[in-house]
């Protein structure tokens, strides 16, 4: 990953939390790492529970808005995106100081036509440096049956790739966007998790997923990490939560800290924040709202 000038990149010269030294250049060379584990198989499941019954609250899986940072609405997503294990594999890569920057929930049911096309994260984030890293934490098994997410290793040393926005009705991206390159499906790997398994991949690495052709549901959790130096460059001012470390940089407001499930302070601050995202992630378009 590229570091700014201002920065020293001492990932070489510290002890790792979790990842060797090899699976770090791995990483930087492939992109992704998997699997390694946030929960036990129990935790994991209670979790899943804890989200099925918000959705139950709520009257029906978290869609729309309820999809973004679901980590300012509920207690247990805000729990989620602070694991310690997960957040020491991040460190190996991306260093000591580090904030979630956002988060968003990947569920396909059981013979759900939902996709997510080829894409590359960063495309629309409007972040200044490619410095990302997304933790996908399964709280279900993810397999290539169930529309596991899949990887070209390798593609996010092509920079920024052009993409073309498609609103496909069943694609779960906001935009439906897809890479306007040919990818060669055959260079694919599955990324197959079992609960409280997660992975790590780069905002540019390539990467979707088929539709569920299963009886079970797949349940991901994708939460993206950056370091403190980077800054939102477009839109209004951006908000994030630090999760370790210190912030010397001050370029994201605090988030607040849901006191309990739906709150309605976190509702409000909520609404504030993914509407002022919307306007990132939808400029150039006549659209604001996700589906």
């Amino acid at each position: 990953m590229t570091q700014p000038a201002t920065e020293t990149n001492q990932i070489k010269d510290r002890n790792n939390n979790v990842l060797s030294l090899a699976q770090v250049d791995a990483f930087q060379r492939n992109g992704y790492h998997f699997p390694l584990r946030a929960l036990s198989t129990e935790q994991a499941l209670a979790y899943r529970k804890r989200l099925e019954t918000s959705e139950s609250a709520v009257g029906g899986a978290l869609r729309g808005s309820l999809r973004a940072k679901p980590h300012l609405l509920f207690t247990w997503a805000n729990e989620l995106i602070r694991l310690p294990k997960v957040i020491d594999a991040v460190e190996d890569i991306l260093g000591p100081n580090l904030l979630a920057w956002s988060s968003s929930f990947f569920i396909k049911d059981a013979h759900d036509p939902s996709f997510v096309s080829w894409h590359q994260d960063s495309t629309y984030w409007g972040l200044s440096h490619p410095d990302v890293v997304t933790a996908w934490i399964a709280l279900s098994v993810s397999e290539v049956e169930n529309g596991a997410m899949r990887v070209i290793p390798g593609s996010h040393l092509k920079d920024q790739l052009p993409h073309q926005d498609t609103f496909a009705e069943n694609n779960l991206l906001t935009r439906g966007q897809e890479v306007a390159v040919e990818v060669n499906t055959d260079d694919a790997v599955d990324i197959e998790l079992q609960p409280g398994e997660f992975s790590l991949h780069h905002v540019r690495l390539v990467h979707g997923s088929d539709p569920n052709d299963s009886d079970q549901r797949r349940i991901g959790y994708a939460i993206r990490y950056i370091p403190t130096y980077v800054k939102q460059t477009v839109g209004p001012r951006d908000c994030a939560t630090l999760v370790r470390g210190v912030d010397t940089y001050h370029h994201f407001d605090p988030e607040i800290v849901p006191k309990a499930d739906m709150d309605p302070e976190a509702v409000a601050f909520h609404k504030r924040v993914t509407d002022e995202s919307n306007q990132v992630l939808y400029r150039g378009t006549d659209k604001r709202n996700p589906k």
